[in-house]
């Protein structure tokens, strides 16, 4: 077996400020299911996921490391304020459906459904904390 094929991706994390609002976001508006729900050292980490697919997002704490700085927890707060912190993409069968959807939920809309030069039609969201949620629909073959 050629190694290359033997990884895949399991999960990522996006830093949440709000458990319980990321939550409503990923569960109650796109679907998904909650995997995990871990609490330690008096912060939370939960795993979320499709239930189509194996790859998981851990909705971790800003800064969420023991061992950080109280002034860089200071700052990775502030940065997730800001909506600096980078987001997440996703794929869908149908962009303005899921647009229509998530901004009826009432969702703060950074960009509305548009077909791109590269051959993708896409929109994005900021999640409850700040960051950034592209959804991409891939051209029909």
């Amino acid at each position: 077996m050629d190694r290359a094929t033997d990884v895949r991706l399991a999960q990522c994390f996006v830093a949440v400020d709000d458990h319980d609002k990321a939550l409503a976001f990923y569960c109650d508006v796109l679907g998904f299911e909650v995997r995990n729900d871990v609490g330690f050292e008096g912060m939370r980490w939960v795993t979320v996921a499709s239930p189509e697919q194996d790859v998981e997002i851990v909705l971790e704490p800003p800064a969420a490391s023991p061992d950080i700085s109280p002034a860089d927890k200071q700052a990775m707060a502030e940065l997730l304020a800001k909506g600096i912190l980078r987001g997440v993409n996703f794929t869908t069968t149908d962009c303005d459906a899921l647009f229509e959807r998530v901004r009826a939920a009432g969702f703060d809309v950074l960009q509305e459904p548009v077909d791109q030069p590269y051959g993708m039609r896409d929109c994005a969201f900021r999640d409850p904390a700040g960051n950034m949620v592209r959804f991409l629909e891939r051209p029909a073959d």
